[in-house]
C-alpha cells in the first residue's frame, strides 16, 4: 500500500492515481495526513477493500510530507559502515541519535533556501511509526512500522560542528532541511525490506549509492534501541542514516550551491527533486 499527502489531504496511491481518503471513507478517516497514524491498523484494514473508483492523477508538485507534523523526529548518525569509515570514526556500539526539529520537514518537490556555504546532502531511508513502541524487542520492530519513505538529512556543516559541543540538531533543522516523500510505502511492498537501494545525484552526477542491508543498526534494531529509552509514538519519523559519499568527506570538500538540483531516490518508493535557492 502507498499513501501520500496531496495538497494537504491524505490519499491512497494506486496505479490509476490518487484516491481521497476522507471522501472514499465517507468521513471515517480525516483528510489530515498525520491523523491516520494513531489509527493505522484500522486504516490498513479499511484500505484493503476501499472503493478506488474515484482516482485522479497525482500532481507531483502538490505532494507534501507524508508525515508532516510528527510528535518526534529522530536522526541517526554514522549508521552505515562506509560512511563511518569516510568520516574517520570507529563503528558505534549504540545508535548515534539527534533530532531534526519538526519545522524543517517539507515535501518531495520544490525549492530549498541555501542556509549557508557548507550545506551537504545525505540521502536516507525514513521510517514512520504506525504503532506505539515501548521496550520493543528487535525481532518485533517491523511490527511497529507504518511505512518507509525517501528523506534527505540536509546539513549545514559549519553550524553542525560549531562550538565545543556540536550542534547537530540546529545544523540539520533549517527551513526545508528535512524533505520526505513522495509516498509512504508499507514494508510488505518490498521484495526484501531489509535490503533496499538508495542514492542521490547533484546536477545529474551520482554522489551517493548504498543499500540498507549495510546499516549498522537495522530498522527493527533502531525501533528496539529507541523504544528502550522513550516511547515511539504513531506518526513519529526516524531518519535512519546515510551511506558514504557526503560532500564534507570529499577531497576537496564539496557543498551545495545556488542553482544545484538534488534528486534523491529509493527503489520501490520513488524520487524527490529539489533546487537550491538563496536564503
Amino acid at each position: 500500500m502507498r499513501i501520500a499527502n496531496l495538497a494537504g489531504r491524505l490519499v491512497l496511491v494506486t496505479d490509476a492515481g490518487a484516491v481521497d481518503v476522507e471522501t472514499a471513507s465517507a468521513g471515517r478517516f480525516s483528510a489530515d495526513p498525520q491523523a491516520v497514524y494513531p489509527r493505522w491498523a484500522e486504516f490498513t484494514a479499511w484500505a484493503e477493500t476501499a472503493p478506488l473508483e474515484q482516482a485522479r492523477p497525482v500532481d507531483a508538485t502538490a505532494l507534501g510530507a507524508p508525515a508532516p507534523t510528527p510528535a518526534q523526529v529522530f536522526g541517526i548518525g554514522l549508521n552505515y559502515r562506509d560512511h563511518a569509515a569516510e568520516a574517520g570514526f570507529a563503528l558505534p556500539d549504540s545508535p548515534t541519535v539527534f533530532t531534526k526539529f519538526v519545522s524543517c520537514l517539507t515535501g518531495p518537490e520544490g525549492e530549498i533556501p541555501l542556509a549557508g556555504p557548507t550545506v551537504d546532502w545525505e540521502i536516507e531511508l525514513v521510517v514512520v511509526i504506525g504503532k506505539l513502541a515501548r521496550h520493543v524487542a528487535a525481532e518485533d520492530g517491523w511490527d511497529h512500522v507504518a511505512g518507509l519513505t525517501v528523506g534527505q538529512d540536509l546539513s549545514e556543516r559549519t553550524v553542525q560542528t560549531a562550538g565545543p559541543a556540536p550542534q547537530f540538531s540546529l545544523g540539520k533543522s533549517f527551513p526545508r532541511f528535512g524533505p520526505i516523500g513522495p509516498y509512504l510505502v508499507t514494508p510488505d511492498e518490498f521484495e526484501d525490506r531489509d535490503d533496499i537501494v538508495l542514492g542521490c545525484a547533484v546536477n545529474g552526477e551520482s554522489v551517493q549509492k548504498g543499500r540498507t542491508s549495510d546499516l549498522i543498526f537495522s530498522v527493527p534494531r533502531l525501533v528496539a534501541e529507541l523504544s528502550a529509552v522513550l516511547p515511539l509514538l504513531p506518526g513519529d519519523v526516524i531518519f535512519t542514516g546515510t551511506p558514504a559519499g557526503v560532500g564534507v568527506a570529499r577531497d576537496p570538500k564539496r557543498f551545495l550551491a545556488v542553482g544545484d538540483e538534488l534528486v534523491s531516490t529509493i527503489d520501490g518508493i520513488g524520487s524527490m527533486h529539489h533546487r537550491f535557492v538563496p536564503a
